[in-house]
């Protein structure tokens, strides 16, 4: 099948541009198998959730919080490496169980949501001990010269009380520009905070829990955002915060604004501060660039989130676990490259990374079958795609009714509907990225990008005689 694929693709991609080159078939992962619920060593994207991920000389470590389908988890970080991003191994605990102090300020019973750097020759581990909905809570840290460990327990970070009107978890450590070492952390309660570090010692240089920088109200699971994550881009002279909205389990999704200054103010695409809790509805603030999704019939997505982003040379990867349609209580991690839009915002690829690599398209490829996902953020949950047909005369059609595309004869392709309600959205500007269709086990063709309005567009062309 996925040479067929290949074949109805690349067959009718006429002269000029050279043929793209697909991902190879990345190995099956089996869903819901009950059969490696108490052997870690099958542990490869399974039971990973709120995942942090370093690259090493000895290849990429992912450090996850400790999670278990079917059992109560063993507490210690969960680590697993890879050499390729797609194929996983488990590698082990970080910690032997939850350190002492951690242990008797949060009573908590597993680790949460790690980051993990690299300063000087020592690794440091940031890990968070709390309970669910509590905010007596604690980031502490750990250092080895290895990423393997063994691991020395370092200690608080930041500590909150119950009576705390925010909550220390959730740590991610960031370098800025001028070489200040910073600490982004934070939940729905009191929202997201930064506060600067001393490098020396990787704890924070004053009292005081920094600066507020993303919130949301009124604090429940329907208002939460957490999971915050900061990376620079030179590019475009920006620095970039991801935070996760919403219910865990059910709704969710990932958002993302923008700064000139690693304090902020962080802004999304139409101007609204990630710390306007007086702007209505608020789930309408940050540009949501990853929800839980459905292609067509095949099993869809749920509740994707608590992101960490790999830089690998001139790469991006958003790194995030997800949740099976069928059975929710089962997480696996995913990786999907980020693509950037002319004017500086990041867009995700709708699959999960097989090796695909940016490249530009034959025009001939684009005319055909598509599914269409428009990732709205007034829909909460999962988001089932459309059908678009793009004809080869550079007419499109499809639920919203007719229009036109075009291409610039690289990977960036125009679509434009031509009756649509004020306000929702008629013009999309997307990239095409060669890529491995999880869903189907073939080689497919996907975009990827952003409408007038801010709202991340998504697209998956179907293989020929699919439909």
């Amino acid at each position: 099948m996925p040479i067929l694929m290949l074949v109805g693709l690349v067959g009718c991609s006429g002269k000029g541009t050279p043929q793209p080159v697909f991902p190879d078939p990345p190995g099956e992962t089996a869903m819901y198998d009950t059969s490696v619920l108490h052997d870690e060593q099958k542990w490869t994207v399974n039971n990973a959730h709120d995942p942090g991920i370093i690259k090493t000389e000895d290849g990429y470590y992912v450090f996850s919080t400790d999670v278990k389908v079917g059992g109560e988890p063993k507490p210690g970080v969960m680590v697993r490496k890879s050499a390729d991003l797609i194929h996983w191994q488990w590698v082990g605990y970080a910690l032997p169980g939850i350190p002492e102090e951690a242990g008797a300020w949060s009573s908590a019973v597993n680790l949460w949501a790690p980051d993990v750097v690299k300063h000087g020759d020592e690794y440091r581990l940031y890990y968070s001990a709390s309970t669910f909905g509590s905010r007596q809570s604690m980031i502490a840290m750990a250092t080895s010269p290895s990423i393997e460990g063994p691991w020395t327990d370092q200690g608080a970070v930041l500590k909150t009380r119950s009576e705390d009107a925010l909550n220390a978890i959730d740590p991610n450590i960031v370098t800025d520009t001028e070489g200040r070492m910073w600490m982004v952390y934070g939940s729905f309660f009191g929202g997201i905070h930064i506060i600067e570090l001393d490098p020396a010692t990787g704890k924070p240089r004053e009292e005081g829990f920094g600066t507020r920088i993303a919130a949301r109200d009124p604090v429940t699971e329907d208002g939460a955002v957490e999971g915050p994550y900061i990376i620079y881009n030179e590019k475009f002279k920006k620095y970039y915060l991801f935070v996760s909205y919403d219910s865990l389990f059910e709704d969710y999704n990932v958002r993302v604004a923008r700064s000139d200054s690693i304090t902020g103010p962080y802004v999304d695409y139409n101007g609204r501060e990630m710390t306007d809790t007086e702007f209505q509805p608020q789930y309408e603030i940050g540009n949501k660039v990853l929800g839980g999704y459905k292609f067509g019939e095949d099993e869809g997505w749920v509740a994707p989130g608590h992101n960490s982003v790999l830089k690998d040379g001139d790469d991006y990867y958003i790194v995030h676990h997800a949740r099976g349609e069928v059975d929710k209580h089962w997480s696996y991690l995913h990786i999907r490259k980020i693509l950037w839009t002319e004017d500086g915002w990041p867009v995700v690829s709708p699959e999960r990374y097989a090796g695909e690599k940016e490249q530009d398209i034959p025009e001939a490829m684009v005319a055909g079958e598509w599914q269409r996902i428009e990732i709205d953020p007034l829909v909460d949950g999962m988001i089932e795609s459309d059908p678009l047909i793009l004809h080869s005369d550079g007419k499109l059609e499809g639920r919203r009714g007719k229009g036109a595309w075009t291409f610039d004869g690289r990977r960036t392709l125009n679509l434009t509907w031509e009756e649509v309600p004020e306000g929702e959205g008629r013009k999309a500007s997307v990239q095409l990225l060669p890529s491995w269709d999880w869903e189907k086990g073939v080689q497919t063709l996907v975009f990827t990008g952003l409408d007038e309005r801010g709202i991340s567009i998504w697209g998956k062309r179907e293989a020929p005689g699919e439909s």
